[in-house]
C-alpha cells in the first residue's frame, strides 16, 4: 500500500482490506501515536463535510501530524477562477498526501493522476467514498464478528449514495447477500447490479421496507440527498419515503445493527438512538482508527 492512492475501494484488495483493518485495531488501543511527526497532510474539501473532515483531522493530529488545506473552495482561489489542476499541481509542492473531497464524479482519479502525491478519495460526487467504506467494514467486523456471508440491507437513496456504492463493491469480496429497497427514481444504478450478477451474488429489490428485514444483519440507512437532485420536485417526492422506528425493527436478529454514514435528515426516527440496536454514532468513532490506519500504511509510517 506504500504511496498507493486510495480513489476507489477497487484500487485495494481483499487482503488490503483487512490489513487496514486489523490496524485499524491496534489504533484503536493505543490511538495517540506521533507517527507523523514533521509531515504535513493536506485535506481539500470543495464542498460541506463534517464527519469526513473532522475525523481525518482527529486522525491525522492524533498521530501527529500537520494539517494544510481548506473546507470551502470558496476560501480558496479556485473561487478566482484557478483550475483544479493548477491546485492540485500547487498543493503537491506542500505537503505529503493529499485526502479531497469534490462534487464532480472522477476529480479523485484526475487529482491522483496529476500528482505524485498519494490521494485518497474522501468522496466525488454520487461515485465513490473508498474510506467510508473501509469504517463501514470495520464496524460491521467489530458487531458480527465476521465480514463473510452476511445479509445486507441498503435503505433509501441508493442512485446517488456514494457509500453504499462503494460498501457493495467491497462486501461482494466477502458473499455478502443485498437487499435494496428504495423509490424507483432511486434504485441501485445497473453496474452494480451487473457487478453482482457478475459474481454470482444473490440480491433483492423492493420499495417497501417490510417483514423480510427480520433476516438482516446491517441495515445500512441513507438520506436522500437534495444536493444531487437536478429536479426540486422530484427530491420533495422522494425525500421522506423511508423513516426507521423502533416498532420496525422488532422482532430482528439480536446481533442485527443499524448504520448510516450520517447526517441524518429524518430517515431513522430519534427514538431509535437508544435502541441496542442502533451502531451510527459508535460508526463514526471508527472512522478515526480507520482512517489513522490507511493514512499510516499509505505512508509506510
Amino acid at each position: 500500500m506504500k504511496n498507493k492512492s486510495l480513489v476507489s475501494i477497487t484500487d485495494f484488495s481483499k487482503e488490503e482490506y483487512l490489513k487496514i483493518l486489523d490496524t485499524a485495531a491496534e489504533f484503536e488501543k493505543k490511538t495517540y501515536q506521533d507517527l507523523l511527526k514533521g509531515r504535513v497532510i493536506s485535506t481539500l474539501f470543495f464542498e460541506p463535510s463534517t464527519r469526513t473532515r473532522l475525523s481525518f483531522e482527529s486522525a491525522i493530529n492524533r498521530l501527529g501530524g500537520k494539517i494544510i488545506g481548506f473546507n470551502d473552495s470558496s476560501s480558496s482561489s479556485l473561487a478566482k477562477g484557478e483550475t483544479l489542476y493548477d491546485t492540485i499541481r500547487v498543493v503537491s509542492n506542500y505537503c505529503e498526501l493529499i485526502v479531497m473531497r469534490h462534487p464532480m464524479e472522477g476529480s479523485a482519479r484526475y487529482a491522483s493522476e496529476i500528482t505524485h502525491l498519494p490521494v485518497i478519495n474522501a468522496g466525488d460526487g454520487a461515485n465513490q467514498h473508498p474510506s467510508q467504506t473501509l469504517l463501514d467494514l470495520y464496524s460491521i467486523q467489530k458487531t458480527q464478528g465476521d465480514l463473510n456471508n452476511l445479509n445486507v440491507f441498503m435503505v433509501g437513496d441508493l442512485k446517488y449514495g456514494r457509500t453504499v456504492h462503494s460498501l457493495l463493491m467491497a462486501l461482494s469480496e466477502f458473499h455478502a447477500s443485498f437487499y435494496f429497497i428504495s423509490p424507483d427514481e432511486l434504485r441501485m444504478p445497473e453496474e452494480y447490479k451487473s457487478h453482482l450478477r457478475n459474481k454470482k451474488l444473490s440480491f433483492h429489490e423492493s420499495r417497501e421496507l417490510d417483514k423480510s428485514i427480520r433476516d438482516a444483519d446491517i441495515i445500512y440507512m441513507t438520506r436522500v440527498q437534495k444536493e444531487r437532485f437536478s429536479d426540486p420536485i422530484e427530491y420533495e417526492r422522494t425525500k421522506n419515503a423511508y423513516v426507521l422506528k423502533n416498532e420496525m425493527i422488532e422482532g430482528t436478529k439480536a446481533n442485527m445493527k443499524i448504520l448510516h454514514p450520517l447526517p441524518r435528515i429524518n430517515e431513522i426516527d430519534v427514538g431509535v438512538d437508544q435502541n441496542p440496536k442502533a451502531y451510527y454514532f459508535q460508526q463514526t468513532e471508527n472512522g478515526v482508527y480507520v482512517r489513522q490506519a490507511i493514512i499510516s500504511l499509505i505512508l509506510d509510517l
